[in-house]
């Protein structure tokens, strides 16, 4: 289809360039969301919080706190590093996180005490399978509470989902929340039962050898819901979420098939390194990607003089932007943190005229990129006062 916005609209009075060197107003929507979601969802976690306090005691919970922080930081760090071209809002990082560690494990907790309660009264006596319980009933309603938790910042936000990598972004900080509180109890719990012994050999299969694991599961949905973003959004983006979330429950029980029937050392490397392996390149070539998409749509701002070539050089490629920086930081007093928000804003205004070619939501993007146009214009007038 022709898109009804075949080239930005032309500056009347081009910008000067900010930059000289060699080459080397922020989105809207989400603000209701934003308070509304956080606090339920933190109301949530302090209800989980409470039933950690119940089941393990204070002392136990701080150790299993302790240790979760470190696979908890280490998914964090990764998730930081592919969410560095076009960062998302903290607020829906916010949102995220505490959607999953808070929503995600109230629903699952809630779901199982009903199963176990339907089990009891249909069966007098008998307990849950074991089995049925890590290979089906897990990952179904684990997975279904975390991607309705992206599915959610795709509905209210619409302008901040662009593609497969705000979906990964968003996916994986859902899934490292999840991951964080389930570590708790199960670190929690190894202590209480096993003391010392038991909590090492269960930190070092959860915490050093799969701190991914629940990220590489939801990515499946967080990608899936991202390039149904990225083909025209609407009512179609749910097709896409159940696909996605059809590849997250297949691998989410893949694991815990592993770890209940197979050989689950000798399937770690035959298969969960191969998949982490292939998210890893997938991660990368997404990335590349975005740097593409920013360079292209930057340029055709360019030649309708919003910015100059050299200025897209140093906007859209990760040299010109260390360049930036360095630059802004010499000067006195530092503009750092100015120069931060125009290269911000610029890749949104490129991420937002990605849209309008793929006729996504189209009033919308066109009022976001009038408003990042501005927004630009004054950046660029702080940084050269």
């Amino acid at each position: 289809m022709t898109s009804p916005y075949p080239s930005p609209a032309r500056n009347p009075e081009p910008a000067p360039s900010l930059w000289s060197a060699p080459p080397p107003r922020a989105r809207s929507g989400g603000l209701a969301f934003a308070v509304t979601g956080i606090a339920v969802a933190g109301l949530a976690g302090l209800l989980v919080l409470a039933y950690l306090v119940t089941g393990l005691g204070v002392s136990t919970l701080v150790i299993g706190t302790l240790l979760a922080l470190v696979p908890l930081a280490v998914v964090l760090l990764a998730v930081g590093w592919v969410d560095r071209w076009e960062p998302e809002p903290r607020w829906a990082l916010w949102f995220a996180f505490l959607w999953g560690a808070g929503a995600s494990v109230a629903i699952a907790l809630i779901i199982d005490l009903g199963v176990q309660l339907a089990v009891a009264f249909a069966v007098p006596g008998s307990g849950p399978d074991e089995a049925f319980q890590a290979v089906v009933q897990a990952p179904i309603v684990e997975e279904v509470a975390k991607g309705v938790g992206v599915l959610l910042i795709y509905a209210f936000s619409r302008s901040h989902f662009d593609g497969p990598v705000d979906g990964l972004v968003y996916a994986a900080t859902v899934a490292a929340g999840f991951a964080f509180t389930e570590n708790i109890l199960y670190f929690g719990a190894a202590l209480a039962e096993g003391g010392a012994g038991e909590l090492g050999s269960t930190f070092v299969v959860r915490g050093l050898f799969s701190p991914f694991a629940h990220v590489l599961f939801t990515a499946c949905t967080g990608l899936l819901i991202g390039v149904g973003a990225r083909r025209g959004g609407g009512a179609g983006v749910i097709g896409w979420f159940l696909l996605g979330l059809g590849g997250a429950v297949a691998l989410h029980a893949l694991w815990n098939g592993s770890l209940a029937f197979a050989d689950a050392i000798g399937l770690y490397f035959t298969v969960q390194v191969p998949i982490f392996v292939g998210a890893i390149l997938l991660t990368v070539f997404l990335r590349r990607q975005e740097v593409r998409t920013t360079r292209a749509r930057l340029a055709e701002y360019g030649a309708a003089g919003w910015f100059s070539p050299a200025e897209v050089e140093m906007l859209a490629t990760p040299a010109g932007r260390r360049q930036a920086k360095q630059w802004a930081a010499a000067q006195v007093p530092p503009r750092t943190a100015l120069m931060r928000k125009f290269i911000r804003d610029a890749t949104h205004l490129a991420f937002t005229r990605q849209r309008l070619l793929h006729e996504v939501d189209v009033r919308r993007a066109a009022a976001d990129e009038r408003a990042l146009l501005t927004a630009v214009a004054a950046d660029r007038a702080a940084l050269m006062r």
